[in-house]
């Protein structure tokens, strides 16, 4: 078993990871804030869009990895893992453009991290329940 999906989509995400830190880290230099925000809106808002991707992406890869090693088709895991980017890519583009408030991409990227989350949860527990009937 090669989990070379997982290993896809894990490798955008740890791209998507280091663009976002880049943003935090050039946002540092400009105001020469070493620590903290230093009451910075926009270093604060840039903070909390990577540390979001962070929070969400070791259950969302943990999740697809399962699957993945517990045979979901690989169909089935290119559309979760695509969706799983389109949703991150919204929600910074949202909670950036939305500075924090309401934002059409921050609402349907928050929406579309917990429906990838619930749906792997819900095949993981499928498959296992598959396995208990087999006498596991």
């Amino acid at each position: 078993m090669s989990l070379m999906v997982t290993g896809l989509y894990a490798s955008l995400t740890g791209l998507l990871i280091v663009a976002l830190a880049y943003r935090v880290v050039k946002l540092r230099r400009g105001q020469k804030i070493g620590l903290g925000d230093g009451g910075n809106s926009a270093l604060a808002l840039a903070n909390r869009v990577h540390v979001n991707l962070i929070e969400n992406a070791p259950i969302v890869l943990i999740l697809m990895l399962v699957a993945e090693a517990g045979g979901l088709p690989a169909f089935y895991l290119h559309c979760f893992g695509t969706v799983w980017i389109v949703a991150r890519l919204l929600h910074a583009i949202g909670l950036t453009q939305g500075q924090g408030g309401y934002h059409f991409g921050r609402f349907w990227g928050v929406l579309l991290t917990w429906i990838v989350i619930i749906s792997l949860a819900l095949v993981n527990l499928l498959h296992f329940a598959q396995g208990l009937g087999k006498g596991l």
